[in-house]
């Protein structure tokens, strides 16, 4: 393995998903039948669970938010974090059943979306773990029949995820399940890509035994994986960045960024392949702290993310 590249063990695998299946479920219930104010009542208690008794999620809160804004976070500050968190996962209750009337997201940046889609070019739409990725939702209200596949690996929150899926069994349908052998997730991404489709992917968190590439952060230098970026490679696939930034209460900021044109020349030469890879690692990384540093609460990596080890 070269100096550039490393496998990992991530901590984040090894997190136990949060709260059962009757008590999501009654919560998901509340949502559907109770409202959504009701709903957001709930969040104080699951908050106080969380602050309490997920110890590695607390400290991870808290040194993230102090490295974040410089300076040193209390119990208090880590409660706000977690209470965002819950509440981005709330509000999927409502995106995912149709509900985005709900909401009031800000689109931002998405003319040259709208460009590929009247041309009839797939794209890759690289997000990550800093705010909501649901609220790709409201591009089926800009563009109805735009379709948009979204990779997930099913079995990291199996609990959460069969409870989500039944609330738009469609949506489901068309979901990529990250948990494939790497063949078959290209093979599959590809196929969409080929009929004008948007494919959504998280590109923050390394996989298992994933080639990582290490990119200025924070100022320290963190791992990012490979395999999105080879995959875009392989595929001379269009890249957008997408963030979707909770800012409290029902607003949501919707922002894309062309990031990789192939019709522009935005694709590896022979013999550069690993440079074009570990500069557009950086590039993403630049942008992920920017927006970052604009909304630090959004920040749903909650493990040390330089080391990939919990503290």
């Amino acid at each position: 393995m070269s100096g550039s590249q490393a496998q990992v063990r991530p901590a984040w695998k090894q997190r136990p998903e949060g709260g059962t299946r009757g008590a999501l479920a009654l919560i998901v219930a509340i949502a559907r039948h109770g409202g959504r104010g009701l709903a957001r009542l709930c969040l104080y208690p699951i908050t106080l669970y969380f602050l309490l008794v997920r110890g590695p999620e607390r400290r991870a809160s808290r040194a993230w938010l102090a490295r974040a804004r410089g300076r040193r976070a209390g119990l208090w500050q880590a409660a706000r974090h977690i209470h965002v968190f819950a509440a981005t996962i709330l509000d999927r209750v409502y995106l995912l059943g149709g509900q985005l009337w709900r909401f009031d997201i800000r689109v931002h940046g998405l003319e040259p979306l709208v460009a590929l889609v009247d041309q009839g070019r797939g794209a890759l739409l690289f997000g990550s773990h800093l705010g909501s990725f649901d609220a790709l939702r409201v591009l089926s209200r800009q563009r109805p029949g735009l379709k948009v596949r979204i990779v997930l690996d099913r079995a990291q929150n199996p609990v959460l995820t069969g409870i989500f899926d039944s609330l738009d069994p469609a949506l489901a349908r068309c979901v990529i399940d990250g948990g494939q052998p790497g063949a078959a997730i290209a093979l599959e991404i590809q196929h969409a890509l080929e009929a004008g489709e948007l494919v959504a992917l998280l590109v923050d968190r390394a996989q298992p035994h994933e080639d990582t590439a290490a990119a200025p952060f924070f100022g320290e230098p963190a791992r990012f994986p490979l395999t999105p970026w080879k995959l875009a490679a392989a595929l001379h696939a269009p890249v957008l960045l997408c963030f979707g930034l909770y800012r409290g209460g029902n607003r949501y900021d919707l922002h894309f960024e062309p990031f990789v044109d192939p019709s522009a020349g935005d694709v590896p030469v022979r013999g550069e392949r690993g440079e074009w890879l570990r500069r557009h690692v950086a590039d993403y990384a630049a942008r992920l702290e920017h927006h970052a540093r604009q909304a630090p609460l959004n920040w749903f990596n909650f493990y040390d993310f330089w080391s990939g080890q919990d503290r």
